[in-house]
């Protein structure tokens, strides 16, 4: 009798499997060639450039690496994974600010110069853009695996969870800048671009914290659109 009762669940279950078997694989949308041409085209391009007499050789591989992991991921992920082309273009805008930071270093780049004059800034506030990028742009990645591999569907607790996750890259990488800085000591300098500022690691999550919040808030419908 308990096996005869437990049987008409199986087809709702089986349901249900599929269905979020179906959400879990969504097709993206064809990618476009502009986005091929700056994913495949200008970031190679900059990051030849960057490697070029940059400014410190230690501080270009300590800024580059991302660049030289996140490459073959994004061609792993265009055969087996694709993303959405809002997701392919801010991640390689996230990597044309990783190179252009590590050719020059943050406290040093002209952009930021310029910026510093224009604005009447204390700093060179381009390690400020480089951390808004490192909140913004993790936000959209995670939203995508999280709609794409998970049940969980646009709404507070998947804000929440996206938020949480670009914190915990932040802090990951503020740990990262603590053992450079323990082992390279006065070698590290130039990568930790504090610039004299004892609360930098507060301003550069704020920073993560503000960049997720605002990316999630401008670009969610947009990024939801691609996905259907």
């Amino acid at each position: 009798m308990d096996s005869n009762r437990a049987r008409p669940a199986m087809p709702e279950r089986c349901s249900l499997m599929a269905r979020l078997s179906e959400r879990a694989l969504p097709a993206s949308p064809p990618q476009p060639r502009l986005v091929s041409l700056l994913v495949w085209g200008l970031v190679p391009g900059v990051l030849l450039w960057s490697g070029v007499s940059p400014h410190d050789w230690l501080t270009w591989w300590l800024e580059v690496l991302p660049v030289l992991v996140g490459l073959p991921l994004l061609a792993w992920c265009h055969r087996h994974f694709p993303l959405t082309p809002l997701v392919q273009v801010a991640i390689a805008l996230h990597m044309l600010v990783l190179l252009y930071g590590g050719h020059y270093t943050y406290a040093l780049t002209p952009a930021g110069d310029w910026l510093q004059s224009w604005l009447g800034l204390s700093r060179n506030p381009f390690d400020r853009i480089g951390h808004l990028m490192q909140g913004a742009v993790p936000a959209l990645v995670a939203r995508e695996i999280l709609l794409r591999r998970t049940p969980l569907t646009p709404g507070g607790w998947l804000t929440f969870l996206v938020i949480s996750v670009c914190l915990a890259i932040s802090a990951g990488y503020e740990l990262i800048e603590f053992a450079a800085a323990r082992l390279l000591g006065q070698g590290a300098d130039q990568f930790l671009a504090m610039q004299g500022d004892v609360w930098d690691t507060q301003w550069d999550m704020l920073c993560a914290l503000i960049g997720a919040s605002v990316s999630l808030l401008l670009f969610s419908r947009w990024h939801d659109r691609q996905l259907a």
